[in-house]
């Protein structure tokens, strides 16, 4: 005879189509961020479907957050089911949001077709498809009628692509990731069936602003470019701070290997006048409006900068401000500003923490091995559920390959879908209490 346990596997299994279906559904509705479209669309299909199933939904617009608009609201769903008896909440937190399109596609990116057991979309592996197995697992852990105690939680929370304050920071500010509503939570991003993401480095983004000074472009030496002020700042980035940076390496298991160090990108530049896309007919004759001749005044890039847990964030600031004190006292008329647009440190959840140990032994009995712990190169929302919520029993695990997130042809694999919904439904078993109560 069948275990419990071997009944919602199979259940699971049978629900093989079910879950491609809700992911290609997911996939359909193209929340793209930004600058935020069909969140509203998104939240209420989610909250919808969990209603069906006894689920208690919440709709949570952030109001006066970053991005939140009449004509783009910034609308967080949340669904809480409550099992019969006293226990654990296990919350799954999904974001909704996905990048745009870009090119190089094969496949449609908001058509979500299936082909080569995969289905292929943008959002499918960051991370709609982990939205769906998370679905599905606690819907078959409903319908198996098993006595489950405590409760569960589902959310779909919007712009974590852009830092998530209107979605998890949001919410974890107004005790949504908090005992003691809440005591564990996983959040499906596409780290890999097998493996556990403990946590991630941290970032430190910042907008460094070079200034010169105005006048006609046929005279430039009666001026002072803040362009050339802001190349020499760039310069040096090059040459002295990202050969340091590589250096510096983490004892922590961030993959890929290639994240092991620090790093900086230089997310964007900006100077002199507002960019133009200029075009000309076939007499050469410009279409649109064509450039003034100035010199720079202005000139602003932003710094992306990643750093590891043996760094700490004012040490971070300190290298690029010391940096630019130097460009300041050796280079004529070099000034700059500089200001933080937003920085968190490295998190990591103990190997031995409740919810990494649950889902370690779900991962040993669906796939028969031992998971891999790991640390993800760039932050998640994980970063407003510890620092907010204050909530530490927190991991990533999810369906699907990092690096195919924000690729052109994204895809998530079928069984990825099945295995780690099979997982994810095992773990809440474990973290609500179901499996103590079992074993007594």
């Amino acid at each position: 005879m069948k275990s419990a346990v071997e009944h919602l596997l199979a259940r699971i299994d049978a629900k093989r189509d079910e879950v491609t279906a809700l992911t290609q559904d997911l996939v359909r509705i193209p929340t793209v961020n930004p600058p935020g479209d069909a969140y509203e669309a998104c939240a209420h299909f989610i909250g919808e479907r969990l209603a069906k199933k006894g689920f208690a939904v919440e709709y949570v617009r952030a109001l006066g957050a970053p991005g939140d608009s009449d004509s783009h609201p910034r609308t967080n769903v949340v669904a809480r089911w409550q099992g019969g008896a006293p226990g654990e909440c296990v919350h799954f937190n999904s974001h909704i949001d996905v990048v745009e399109a870009g090119s190089g596609w094969t496949y449609e990116p908001f058509g979500g077709q299936v082909a080569n057991g995969r289905v292929y979309g943008r959002g499918t592996c960051d991370m709609k498809g982990g939205l769906a197995s998370s679905i599905i697992a606690c819907e078959a852990l409903i319908e198996s009628g098993l006595p489950i105690p405590g409760a569960l939680e589902i959310s779909g929370t919007v712009d974590e692509e852009s830092g998530g304050f209107a979605g998890v920071g949001y919410l974890a500010e107004r005790g949504y990731f908090s005992k003691p509503r809440v005591h564990h939570v996983i959040i499906p991003e596409p780290l890999g069936v097998d493996r556990i993401c403990l946590g991630h480095r941290g970032v430190w983004w910042g907008e460094v602003e070079t200034w010169g000074r105005i006048a006609h472009g046929s005279m430039p030496f009666l001026g002072d470019s803040a362009i050339n002020h802001m190349s020499a700042f760039i310069h040096l980035l090059e040459t002295q701070l990202q050969p340091r940076l590589q250096g510096r390496s983490t004892a922590e298991p961030v993959e890929p290997p290639g994240a092991r160090v620090s790093t900086l990108n230089i997310n964007s530049i900006h100077g002199g006048q507002v960019e133009q896309h200029y075009a000309n007919d076939e007499r050469g004759w410009p279409t649109a409006q064509t450039p003034a001749p100035v010199v720079a005044h202005s000139c602003r890039t932003v710094l992306d900068r990643r750093f590891i847990a043996e760094e700490n964030l004012e040490a971070v600031k300190k290298e690029i401000i010391d940096m630019l004190d130097e460009l300041k006292r050796t280079r004529p008329g070099f000034d700059y500003g500089i200001r933080d647009i937003m920085s968190f440190v490295p998190t990591a959840t103990p190997k031995d923490a409740p919810v990494v140990d649950a889902t370690a032994r779900a991962i040993a009995r669906v796939l028969g091995r031992e998971p891999s712990y790991i640390a993800s190169p760039g932050t998640y929302d994980q970063k407003h559920i510890v620092r907010s919520g204050q909530l530490k029993d927190c991991i990533a695990y999810g369906p699907g390959i990092l690096d195919l997130a924000h690729q052109p042809d994204e895809y998530v694999g079928i069984q990825e879908l099945v295995d780690s919904a099979k997982i994810m439904a095992l773990a809440s078993l474990d973290l609500t209490g179901w499996s103590r109560s079992v074993a007594a």
